[in-house]
């Protein structure tokens, strides 16, 4: 069964220049439809009530992020301002966004069903509040989860028609979408790097983020070009935390090298039962030592550590 997500097809114009997903690469599956295709529906339909709200509301951003598209101006405008990217940040900020990054759209963003308009990325992150993570998995988590996702989805559908404003292209790409791999993409964006539990680890937020994005045309966004995260799979073999306390033990200790040549660190079948009647589980978040620690005070030991050991 799969969960009737809307798709772009249907409100894409002849004046679109439309980037397909390659066959060959893996599907992407949001979070309800991890649910109904592996985990326990029944328990995830007796637990709604205390997230359905935002469960609702996430879906009907989707469903505007999906339709929205219709009404890119197309006025050629390809080019922003430092004022006017400074004003889209404070925008983003007053909508809740906790971090913005940019990156090119690359072919390893995509999955096989992915449907693309622009190759240009505003990534957002907004954080998940400590103390309902804290007391994971509860009813308190999987509010904090889906509020996430309806802010971003919220979010991104206003700074998408903010962009139009002004004159330029855009496609928003809600969190509880699966239209792009958004954790490569926020990767790639300079926003974190990946843990052994396969989420974004982020400096500010460690793995506590949900995150969502915009696609435009602009082609002097401040593209990221560097990457200073490749520690953290060092350190994350040396931790084992989330791998040890995961309740269904469906973190890999390795990642798998999947046929496209992405890593998968998760296997979705096994997480999918806890997460499906545990409110969320999200035990691997509280666990992390990112999410319990702060993250310059460990890379900043684990460089010290690494150092001497030279």
């Amino acid at each position: 069964m799969k969960f009737p997500m809307p798709r772009e097809y249907r409100h894409i114009r002849p004046i679109d220049t439309v980037w397909y997903g390659n066959p060959q690469l893996k599907e992407g599956l949001s979070v309800p439809e991890i649910t109904i295709k592996y985990g326990s529906l029944s328990s995830r339909i007796k637990t709604m009530p205390s997230y359905a709200k935002y469960l609702l509301g996430s879906l009907r951003e989707l469903a505007k992020a999906v339709k929205s598209i219709k009404r890119n101006p197309y006025t050629s405008n390809k080019t922003l301002s430092a004022e006017g990217l400074a004003e889209i940040e404070a925008v983003a900020q007053g909508l809740g966004i906790s971090g913005i990054g940019y990156t090119k759209v690359k072919e390893t963003h995509l999955f096989k069903e992915s449907i693309v308009l622009f190759k240009y990325a505003m990534v957002f992150t907004v954080e998940m509040k400590k103390t309902a993570i804290e007391q994971a998995p509860s009813k308190k988590t999987i509010q904090e989860i889906f509020r996430t996702y309806y802010e971003l989805g919220r979010a991104v559908n206003l700074i998408s028609d903010f962009l139009r404003e002004k004159g330029f292209n855009a496609q928003a790409i809600p969190a509880i979408g699966s239209n792009l791999n958004l954790t490569v993409m926020a990767r790639d964006a300079g926003l974190g790097g990946f843990g052994k539990n396969g989420l974004l680890i982020t400096p500010d937020y460690g793995p506590s983020v949900r995150l969502a994005a915009v696609l435009t045309d602009i082609e002097n966004l401040p593209v990221n070009q560097r990457l200073d995260y490749d520690w953290l799979p060092d350190f994350c073999a040396t931790c084992h935390a989330c791998v040890k306390k995961c309740p269904a033990q469906a973190i890999y200790e390795k990642p798998m090298i999947c046929k496209d040549g992405s890593e998968q660190h998760i296997d979705y079948k096994k997480c999918a039962v806890p997460f499906s009647k545990q409110h969320g589980c999200t035990v691997c978040i509280k666990e992390c030592a990112f999410f319990k620690s702060d993250y310059k005070k460990i890379a900043a030991a684990y460089i010290r550590k690494e150092k001497a050991a030279k």
